[in-house]
Order: structure tokens, then sequence, then C-alpha cells
């Protein structure tokens, strides 16, 4: 008795998923951010990570690095250029960085579609 043999076409690749987009008002932001720092900071790179933190569990970290860890992934967008910590990365794929301005506040928000819960102020969350 013959076997049968079935093959399948395997899917096109898709291109690579940026982690992170950024908006253009958050762009604008981190163009004026290190236009107005002072020359020896203009070199370094905005670092974003994850920590343990808050009633939820985790919140965002922004840092200023001279240079990117080994496995850090770096996201260039319209000339701004964003690293984002290895341990985030999974935590990060596909969020947006916005710029938010307001009376009382003016901060970086992150629109993350991970997110299942987060804290009433939301300075926290859980993914």
């Amino acid at each position: 008795m013959a076997s049968r043999v079935m093959v399948r076409m395997a899917p096109a690749l898709k291109g690579r998923r940026t982690p992170l987009t950024l908006t253009q008002a958050a762009v604008q932001r981190l163009k004026e951010l290190q236009t107005n720092s002072a020359a020896e900071e203009q070199s370094k790179t905005l670092k974003i990570g994850i920590q343990g933190k808050g009633c939820s569990g985790n919140a965002y970290t922004l840092s200023w690095v001279a240079e990117p860890k080994k496995f850090d992934e770096k996201v260039t967008q319209d000339g701004v250029t964003v690293l984002i910590d290895s341990k985030a990365l999974l935590t990060l794929i596909g969020t947006e960085m916005d710029w938010f301005e307001g009376k009382l506040a003016s901060q970086f928000v992150f629109n993350n579609p991970n997110i299942k819960g987060a804290c009433g102020c939301g300075e926290s969350f859980l993914v």
C-alpha cells in the first residue's frame, strides 16, 4: 500500500514588526530634549525599560544611556533613535509612544495593547 504525503505551502514570511512606534508628538519632543540638552548629553539615547513597581506590578522606566547593551533593541523613526531594554521587549511589542501636554502634566504616554490591567493612577500596569 502506497503512503500519501501532503505538502502545504508555508505562509509567506512577513516583515519583522517594530516593537515600538512613535507618534509625531513624541518624535518632536524627543528631538527637543536632545537639542536642548548639554553638548555631552546630546550623544546619549533614550532607553525604555520595565521595572517591577506600583500596585499593578510593572512600570515604565526612561533613562539616557551613552551605549546600548548587547541585547538592547534599537528603534529608529523619523530621525529619532530609542533603545528598548531586552527584558522589556516582549512586553512592549506593538506599543505606541505618545507625548501628552495638559494643563497639569506633560508626559510620555504608552499605548500598549498587551496590558491586561492598570492601577487607578495609571502609573503601573499588569501584562
